[in-house]
């Protein structure tokens, strides 16, 4: 029960739910102190403690008059004036946690950079209005300020400790609330605009008559350096009208001597850390000229008709950009925003580029590789409505998240990639699912767009539910690629292989590289080889943390464990039995840029996987290096199957077919024909027609029929036909629940027991628990539970009764340490 409160003095008091970045559910309530009525706001960061010694920046949701039955700590201090994040966006963050089975605290710690999440031992320094005042304040309080003094800033912790008490809080609270203390701002607010120093003429040599009474002084002083750099400060300054960049001038003494004399006055500007475009050169949309199946697809998707979500389904190189350029155009020119997500960050690099062209600064771009701070400002300029605000917005599955403030058009490019699909943390959401909801909220529309939809895009498509748009020819009449496949066991046997390479392939190659045209080879395994072998007693070294082996990496000369990063030095012998007979197995695409650096020396090879894009900007170096006829021959995993245009690639080749199909999921088939059939599209796109190369020991496999012809009709008719069969995906809705425990024993008897009380409720629904393909990872065993239930069936309740079974086991005694992970429609 809930009691109004007031003041002693007859004011209200307020009180406000907030929400902490931490997996927990609900909110938690804090006292809003007096001083602070009428400035709080829903959507602001406020600091606020929880627990003994911690101080979490948490989101305001809800401001009341409701005193709870119980005693509440105050909030330590207000982060910003104006909301940060909207109602709205923490409605759709609600909608995330209800619908992908986390808490809204795990939706905000992904949401917000980190440049505006405070977690932390905080620190404090001396309040600077603080007074000086020493005979008002207790012998603890003086003790502080004595420290600050001494230190400038301290961790609170360590505050506690030098003081000798253990719940400090309550201390520094007070001091906070007398203005003795502040929180360090550097703590408090990670973000910090970025400033540059600039110089304009004093008010005093604002008129002409006092410009040249003082080039006339200096000039009779024989001070020519000042006079050479005022010259050069008009000139860029247009006569005085306009500030100069301080570093656009000569540094030095007659610098420093002109500011000492207050001749030039010093400024400092806010300036952007998003790299500006030039507004210049910009091309008007209105100018791209589309070709009828172009036209008919922009009519369908721009029109207006009861479907607010519509498929794009077009072949590889048809002009689906052109398209959404065109779309984007509108949405632009009515004053709202648009959101384009694309699925690898790689691929934005291209994209941003060419978006930029036509709409330059209104063009903003979100991802993981950009800083903290320069994530923080296209937050802030995706929320601003000033002149500098963002209106389209580009980046991978983490931009739906930003703050938008008039959402009017989503596009989810390439909407069939698996890396939509968020892993870990929680919320484990797929972002195109998550788009169409998030653009109901706005009544905005979606163009999902690919060459490969997805089979549930394309279900829904056809059943109605979704809007469809065609494209079935290349952009600018090119053709597409004549496809080949390789039958590697007859290759073999005809002595038609040369290391992992087939004749046709090398042929293939060597034509290309003559004409000096680019070719693109796909293996999707990175390392130099799958693992080390011996010979003798067949030993393969193992992660000591994780079920699978280690590969081996030339270039660190190392066995490295892909899914927790432990690795050792490559051994002389065998550890097992001692043999020097060890030998490599498999392939990666270490291997085969070492291999082709061999047979092509002249050629210049790279390779563009995870190991080889590490460092910030590296991929966007090996890009434009590839686009600018730099490099001869890129190899690389799945990155280079996505969306990607280069005018020169002629020749694409796939190393190995066989471990894409024959992965062991339901949607195997429909992953192997996407990544083949879109490595395939980055052939022979502005030109002659193109060659792909597939190398594969089941050469008869449907699949790789499919590909040839580029029948995605067929292969979505099998797929459905299975799926409906055998009650997977689109007529059913999968929730995964993954339990882990270092314990195999407890892990056991723990899942045995949730299936149990799973099943007792939604019989035939439950399947396993089984160990996963890799059944440990960093040194926790897994089982998976997996439920189905019909598309049609409202899953809420079902959803709440999972959750408390959860709860449930966590409570039974020696299962505490087991942690339990929902996936709602995994892939």
């Amino acid at each position: 029960m809930c009691n109004f409160a007031v003041g002693m003095d007859g004011s209200k008091i307020y009180y406000a739910d907030v929400l902490l970045p931490l997996h927990l559910p609900g909110t938690y309530t804090y006292r809003v102190p007096q001083e602070y009525n009428g400035k709080v706001k829903p959507g602001q960061r406020v600091v606020v403690q929880f627990g003994r010694q911690k101080l979490y920046s948490a989101l305001i949701r809800r401001i009341h008059e409701h005193a709870p039955n119980w005693k509440t700590k105050y909030i330590a201090s207000i982060l910003d004036i104006e909301p940060i994040v909207t109602e709205r966006q923490m409605d759709f963050w609600d909608w995330l946690a209800d619908y992908y089975m986390c808490y809204a605290g795990d939706v905000m710690a992904v949401a917000l950079p980190a440049g505006l999440k405070l977690a932390s031992e905080s620190a404090v320094a001396i309040h600077p209005d603080f007074d000086g005042e020493l005979s008002r304040l207790s012998d603890q309080e003086l003790r502080v300020v004595q420290m600050l003094s001494e230190h400038q800033v301290m961790k609170v912790a360590d505050i506690g400790r030098a003081l000798g008490i253990q719940k400090v809080m309550p201390l520094i609270r007070t001091m906070i609330e007398q203005s003795i203390i502040v929180m360090d701002e550097d703590i408090k607010n990670r973000f910090t605009p970025r400033t540059s120093t600039y110089l304009r003429l004093s008010e005093a040599y604002q008129s002409e008559t006092s410009q040249r009474q003082l080039f006339n002084e200096l000039e009779r002083k024989k001070r020519s350096k000042q006079v050479a750099i005022l010259m050069q400060l008009m000139q860029l300054s247009d006569f005085g009208r306009n500030p100069v960049a301080k570093r656009a001038l000569p540094q030095g003494s007659a610098l420093n001597t002109l500011l000492r004399n207050n001749i030039l006055k010093q400024e400092e500007h806010v300036e952007s850390r998003i790299e500006r475009y030039d507004t210049e050169d910009l091309l008007d949309p209105r100018q791209i000229v589309l070709n009828e199946e172009q036209e008919r697809a922009f009519s369908v998707l721009s029109g207006n008709c009861s479907q607010r979500t519509h498929l794009l389904h077009g072949v590889t190189a048809s002009g689906k950009t052109e398209v959404y350029i065109k779309l984007i155009d509108e949405v632009i020119r009515s004053g709202r925003q648009a959101l384009m997500l694309l699925p690898e960050i790689a691929l934005t690099t291209q994209v941003i580029n060419r978006l930029k062209r036509y709409f330059g600064d209104k063009v903003g771009v979100y991802h993981s590789r950009f800083s903290a701070s320069q994530r923080v400002e296209v937050w802030q300029r995706t929320l601003s409505n000033d002149e500098g605000g963002f209106q389209v917005l580009l980046g991978a599955r983490s931009a739906l998240l930003l703050p938008f403030r008039d959402l009017a058009l989503v596009i989810v490019d390439e909407e069939h990639d698996s890396s939509f699909k968020q892993q870990d943390p929680a919320p484990r959401y797929n972002a195109r699912d998550a788009a169409i909801y998030l653009a109901s909220m706005w009544k905005a529309r979606v163009v999902l767009g690919s060459a490969t939809p997805s089979v549930e895009s394309y279900h829904n498509a056809a059943t109605g539910k979704y809007g469809l748009a065609t494209l079935t020819q290349r952009y600018g009449g090119f053709s597409l690629p004549e496809v080949t496949i390789v039958d590697m066991r007859e290759a073999y046997k005809k002595h038609e292989m040369k290391g992992h390479f087939s004749t046709p392939l090398l042929a293939a190659i060597d034509a290309a590289l003559a004409k000096k045209q680019q070719v693109i080879l796909f293996q999707n395994r990175r390392g130099f080889s799958l693992h080390l072998e011996c010979d003798d007693c067949h030993h393969i070294p193992q992660c000591v943390h994780c079920d699978v082996s280690l590969v081996y990496h030339k270039a660190t000369n190392t066995l490295r464990c892909h899914y927790c990063g432990y690795s050792i030095p490559v051994p002389e012998e065998c550890p097992a039995c001692h043999s020097t007979h060890l030998r490599m197995i498999g392939i990666g695409t270490e291997r085969i840029e070492e291999d082709l650096q061999i047979m092509y020396p002249d050629a210049t090879v790279a390779r563009m996987d995870l190991d080889s894009t590490l460092q910030k900007n590296q991929y966007i170096e090996l890009l434009n290096d590839f686009q600018n006829r730099r490099i001869d021959i890129l190899v690389g995993t799945q990155m280079v199957t996505k969306g990607l245009d280069f005018q020169n690639v002629s020749v694409v080749g796939v190393v190995n077919a066989d471990n894409l199909i024959n992965y062991p999921n339901f949607r195997s088939f429909e992953r192997a024909f996407q990544q083949l059939t879109q490595v395939s599209g980055r052939a022979g796109r502005h030109g002659e027609g193109g060659r792909v190369f597939i190398q594969t020991f089941n050469p008869q496999h449907q699949v790789l029929a499919d590909v040839m012809t580029g029948d995605y009709r067929h292969l979505y008719e099998e797929q459905i036909q299975e799926r409906r069969v055998f009650r997977y995906p689109p007529f059913y809705r999968l929730i995964q629940i993954t339990l882990k425990h270092r314990d195999t024993e407890v892990l056991n008897a723990s899942a045995e027991w949730m299936a149990t009380q799973l099943r007792g409720i939604f019989t035939w629904r439950v399947m396993g628990p089984e160990y996963p393909l890799v059944s440990r990872i960093r040194g926790l065993y897994l089982k998976q539970i997996t439920l189905r239930f019909e598309r049609t069936e409202a899953i809420a309740d079902a959803k709440r009764v999972m959750r408390q079974i959860a709860d449930d086991l966590s409570k039974q005694e020696g299962w505490s340490g087991v942690s339990v992970l929902f996936d709602v429609d995994p892939c």
